[in-house]
């Protein structure tokens, strides 16, 4: 390849050039937020309406402050998975998409980490009223660790093993 070209092989094995990455890269994370945004909006908008049904106001303190511990937390991982759109927005004809891009999968990733304690906060409040037992402790336990295998370990495992190396 010409020292001029722009196109050059990527780590991925690609020949495209840093632009075409960085829009590749966007279309990707752009796929993938938006899969993980539509069931936070519906997880978070079913939230809001949980304030003001009857039941709300029997609970006791501990399950009203698991409550707006997870509408926080809903907030705050809407923020994150929108910020990729802001990104964006805000930066569109800058020249500077693969920064763009990086900040943006940080932020995803901020997202699903929130995505995980809003989850997490949501099950052990729904099953703390709904069961009359002690064992929810131990049903949120094994659902935060499926999540854990299903979001993080098991991607981190396959990429650890099956990227290839320098010089293979």
């Amino acid at each position: 390849m010409d020292s001029d070209d722009r196109t050059r092989r990527t780590d991925d094995g690609r020949d495209e050039s840093v632009e075409d990455r960085a829009d590749r890269k966007w279309g990707d994370l752009i796929q993938e937020v938006r899969v993980a945004q539509t069931g936070v909006q519906i997880l978070f908008g079913f939230l809001l309406t949980v304030a003001f049904t009857p039941l709300f106001h029997q609970l006791g303190d501990t399950d009203k402050a698991i409550y707006v511990a997870t509408v926080v937390l809903g907030s705050a991982t809407t923020g994150a998975l929108v910020a990729p759109v802001s990104f964006h927005r805000l930066l569109s004809g800058r020249h500077i998409k693969p920064t763009a891009v990086a900040w943006a999968s940080r932020l995803t990733v901020v997202g699903l980490v929130l995505l995980l304690a809003t989850m997490t906060c949501s099950l052990i409040l729904v099953l703390r009223v709904a069961s009359h037992g002690g064992y929810w402790p131990w049903l949120v336990g094994a659902v935060v660790a499926w999540y854990l295998v299903c979001w993080f370990v098991l991607p981190l495992w396959v990429r650890h093993w099956h990227t290839e190396r320098e010089g293979d």
